[in-house]
């Protein structure tokens, strides 16, 4: 399976631009004429940052039929492959609910997965309600058992359940899931000028924080491998700054492998081929 991870720093609110900008990027990539799956960041289009539903209220999107949506289904259509897309969603129910989604269509532009973030962060609470049927577990089309989730999903609950619960992790190793995705919007805490220092390399802090929140997926023993695709944005909003270093992970029989990783401020298409041997060993159960 080959993957790909959209990271790129979208402005907040200026989503035509921001649609233009991953458009560009993904023209300047040699994408393979056999890839799988492209996934893009959370909130990707309209940007993060919103501090109320009033803020973010031009921007909602309808239920996979906005322009996110059907931004996927082109680009599934053109490159023939899966795409994931995060978005700002409003239902058509009465009265409606907001959510802070991913859509994930098939090459055919069929709807597979509406996934409604189920752990929110401080600033999805200001306009965002849980995702009311917990994390998504299931057959994704062909690219077969997924967990999907979105950025603070790895996190303990609000931060206040116990750090061992690793709900997430422990999702994806009860539901059997050989791949794992989360698109994200992942904070860090260098500043402006640390973030522009050496942009081509990685978050080392970020990286290793993900890598043990799914500690109990490196604990499992003769196990087939789980790969665990982290795709994150980059750039800033307002006085907020993003980590980038989007990363595939390969972890088996104890060992947490990393095929490649993106830095902390690059605009770039990170194109990984899960068949091939990864670069490097990150850790092991021991470790």
């Amino acid at each position: 399976m080959i993957v790909a991870c959209l990271q790129f720093s979208p402005e907040l609110g200026k989503v035509q631009e921001n649609i233009r900008k991953a458009d560009q990027i993904l023209q300047r990539t040699a994408i393979p004429a056999n890839i799988d799956w492209i996934i893009l960041p959370e909130l990707a289009f309209t940007g993060y940052d919103f501090h109320s539903l009033e803020e973010i209220k031009p921007f909602l999107e309808p239920t996979t039929s906005g322009i996110s949506t059907h931004w996927a289904i082109q680009v599934a259509a053109h490159y023939k492959c899966h795409v994931t897309v995060g978005y700002p969603e409003i239902t058509t129910t009465d009265p409606p609910v907001q959510y802070n989604s991913t859509v994930t269509v098939s090459p055919q532009g069929t709807i597979l997965a509406n996934y409604h973030k189920a752990f929110l962060y401080y600033t999805d609470e200001t306009w965002s309600a849980e995702g009311p049927t917990g994390f998504f577990s299931g057959p994704l089309g062909a690219l077969g058992q997924v967990t999907l989730g979105i950025c603070m999903d790895i996190n303990p609950y609000k931060f206040t359940a116990p750090w061992t619960d690793y709900e997430f992790a422990n999702a994806a190793i009860e539901n059997d899931t050989s791949i794992v995705c989360v698109s994200m919007a992942w904070l860090c805490h260098l500043s402006p000028e640390e973030l522009m220092t050496d942009p081509h390399i990685m978050d080392l802090a970020t990286v290793s924080y993900w890598v043990e929140r799914f500690h109990p997926l490196v604990g499992r023993s003769n196990s087939g491998p789980v790969y665990v695709i982290l795709a994150n944005r980059c750039g800033m909003e307002k006085a907020v700054c993003y980590a980038g270093s989007s990363t595939v992970l390969k972890i088996e029989n104890g060992v947490v492998s990393m095929y490649e990783t993106l830095g902390k401020s690059e605009e770039k298409c990170l194109v990984v081929d899960l068949n091939e041997r990864p670069k490097f060993q990150v850790r092991s159960a021991g470790a």
